[in-house]
Parts: C-alpha cells; sequence; structure tokens
C-alpha cells in the first residue's frame, strides 16, 4: 500500500464527508440534498458526520487495500482519522465560553 494514497485518502474522506455533512456546497446544492433527504435514512446520516465517515471511506478502503482483511482495515482507519480530523478542527464550545459569576 502506498503511504502517499493513505495519507490523501484520510484528506479526502475527510474533505467529501465535511462537505456534505456540514456545508451548503457551492449554489446550496448540497443544502438542498440534505433538505430533501428528510428524516429517512439517508437524512440522518448526513447530518451526522461520523455516521457518513464510514459510508464515504468504504470506496476509500476497497481501492487501497490487496486483500480483504486490509480492505476492512483501511475503510475503518479512514473513517476514524477523518473522525479525528473533524475532532481537530472543530471548535470546541466550552473552551470558547464565557464564565458565569453568581452573586450572592
Amino acid at each position: 500500500m502506498n503511504i502517499l494514497y493513505l495519507i490523501l485518502s484520510v484528506f479526502a474522506v475527510w474533505r467529501i464527508t465535511h462537505l456534505l455533512s456540514k456545508e451548503d456546497g457551492p449554489f446550496d446544492i448540497i443544502f438542498r440534498i440534505r433538505k430533501s433527504a428528510g428524516e429517512n435514512f439517508l437524512g440522518k446520516m448526513m447530518d451526522c458526520f461520523y455516521c457518513l465517515s464510514i459510508w464515504i471511506a468504504l470506496p476509500f478502503g476497497i481501492w487501497l487495500g490487496t486483500n480483504w482483511v486490509e480492505k476492512i482495515l483501511v475503510w475503518l482507519a479512514l473513517s476514524g482519522a477523518a473522525a479525528l480530523l473533524e475532532q481537530a478542527t472543530t471548535k470546541n464550545n466550552k473552551d470558547n465560553e464565557t464564565p458565569t459569576y453568581y452573586e450572592d
């Protein structure tokens, strides 16, 4: 397995998943797709970064792996790496909150 393709695939899985789950896309195309998906399985999956990353990573894992065991491991590793990137790039609201002071 080529390490360059693995690294590029991690970023590609994160980017595609982020686009589909968090962004509106050019001309609001992705927003319209999410809106039309509604509350069914596809709609709920598109609202969850972690759920969607599993399915986005699947073709990359099949492409990169050389045998079925490796394909499954790469698939899950790509989804996990995308999840880690999402956590690393998402602002944590708890850190940004202003403290609340109480007076007696």
